[in-house]
């Protein structure tokens, strides 16, 4: 479908159709938070992190060492993304060690890794 066939030529408000939207979408606080939550997973930086996290816990060394950045840099990032409730972390002596936050974002980044292998593949048919 090309985009002038995307288009709508008519003025025609469909009440119903609004009123059973308007019923099932959240609330303006709730869409700002999801907003937010993809803000966080939207720089590829933090994409990576996530994707390193998923299997196994790590330090800043280790993802700083995988990722070939600076310690500084992760621990940048690894702060937006601990505000965001991506990731969590614990202390063990000096070390803190870094993992997902729960199955939630495993979950995500499982559908989204889905989602764009899948639309590689339609895209080269």
């Amino acid at each position: 479908m090309t985009r002038n066939q995307m288009s709508c030529d008519c003025n025609i408000i469909h009440t119903e159709v609004v009123t059973k939207a308007k019923t099932t979408m959240p609330d303006e606080e709730i869409l700002f938070c999801m907003a937010d939550f993809y803000k966080a997973m939207s720089d590829s930086t933090r994409i990576k992190i996530l994707s390193a996290l998923r299997n196994i816990e790590m330090c800043v060394c280790d993802i700083a060492s995988l990722l070939n950045m600076t310690k500084s840099a992760v621990s940048h990032q690894l702060i937006n993304l601990k505000d965001m409730d991506l990731v969590k972390c614990r202390r063990k002596g000096k070390e803190v060690w870094y993992s997902l936050a729960d199955e939630h974002v495993e979950e995500v980044f499982k559908i989204s890794y889905a989602h764009v292998m899948e639309a590689k593949h339609e895209s080269k048919n």
